[in-house]
């Protein structure tokens, strides 16, 4: 995709495109990007509005929703090349696509634990 020998400037704006590119088929073709997506905002208001949380209780809570999104485009990009490349059911590909449902899994579980963590330690 991208054109060899582009350097400084115009290979910041052809990755910045590209990068483009692929939110854009995140949003279009997977339906659990754009969930998080919306939680995610939700969250990341939450955390700027909340009263009584310290700068970094605030950084805590926007930035774990936001890793979920990274660990989910990374996921889905996982599941586009098995797809392309395995349209018969293979044990590796199963295993692929599991590998990166359970790295969301996990990205989710430590992000309600950070939350858990800092709202308690502020709100109770």
């Amino acid at each position: 995709m991208s054109k060899t020998g582009a350097t400084g400037l115009r290979r910041i704006v052809n990755a910045t495109r590209y990068s483009m590119l692929g939110l854009k088929a995140a949003w279009i073709h997977e339906a659990a990007f754009r969930q998080e997506l919306m939680l995610t905002v939700l969250m990341t208001a939450t955390a700027l509005l909340l009263p009584d949380l310290t700068p970094l209780d605030r950084f805590l809570l926007a930035v774990f929703p936001w890793l979920v999104m990274t660990v989910e485009l990374l996921n889905s990009a996982i599941e586009a090349v098995v797809d392309r490349f395995g349209g018969e059911w293979h044990e590796l590909s199963g295993r692929a696509k599991d590998l990166g449902s359970a790295a969301v899994f996990i990205m989710l579980l430590v992000t309600l634990a950070d939350w858990i963590v800092v709202l308690t330690s502020r709100y109770c």
